[in-house]
């Protein structure tokens, strides 16, 4: 059986090989800053939650376990969520997080339709949605998470976490329309 690049990364890695770190960090830092700025707004913070995330990383690589292709590249996104979360709980007032009545449901169950609309502009509607509709989201649609898991994990109730993302998909509908209404009205 043929030794992947990625195993041969991760040996190396095991080892504190420095150019391997930089390696690393070369190719799936991009990817990592793209999934914590998902959750955090704050450049700055961004910058500062991909470092703790370098460093757990640094600490935590002896437990690692190679399962295949794409598990150093799965490990690693986990830690940049989970330390995502982190500092959004250390820095977030709890309240965003608990169950909001001011933005009504939508009546019926719409799908935001993404087609036509560049990734980009997609990335920014999520950003722009408030702290907690958007962790919800991004750990419910990325992650996979249940609302169970999700209430587990930001000490919320799990009807809390449903309903904070339907009021964020609901939102997103809502956002899609409006670009769509404006790119119409700006090309016709």
């Amino acid at each position: 059986m043929e030794i992947s690049k990625e195993q041969i990364l991760v040996n190396r890695l095991l080892k504190k090989d420095e150019t391997a770190w930089k390696e690393l960090f070369g190719a799936y830092s991009g990817n990592l800053t793209y999934v914590c700025s998902r959750y955090i707004i704050d450049r700055e913070d961004v910058h500062d939650v991909l470092q703790n995330s370098f460093i757990k990383m640094f600490k935590s690589i002896d437990s690692f376990e190679y399962r295949g292709k794409g598990s150093l590249k799965a490990w690693s996104t986990k830690i940049v969520v989970n330390e995502s979360l982190k500092h959004i709980k250390q820095n977030t007032d709890s309240r965003n997080f608990a169950d909001v009545e001011e933005i009504p449901d939508l009546a019926n169950e719409e799908e935001p339709n993404l087609e036509e609309i560049p990734k980009s502009v997609i990335m920014d509607m999520i950003r722009g949605l408030p702290d907690g509709y958007r962790t919800v989201f991004n750990l419910f649609v990325f992650e996979r998470k249940s609302h169970k898991e999700i209430a587990e994990t930001l000490g919320i109730a799990e009807n809390s976490s449903a309903s904070q993302f339907h009021r964020a998909k609901a939102m997103l509908v809502q956002k899609v329309k409006e670009y769509k209404m404006s790119k119409k009205a700006q090309y016709g």
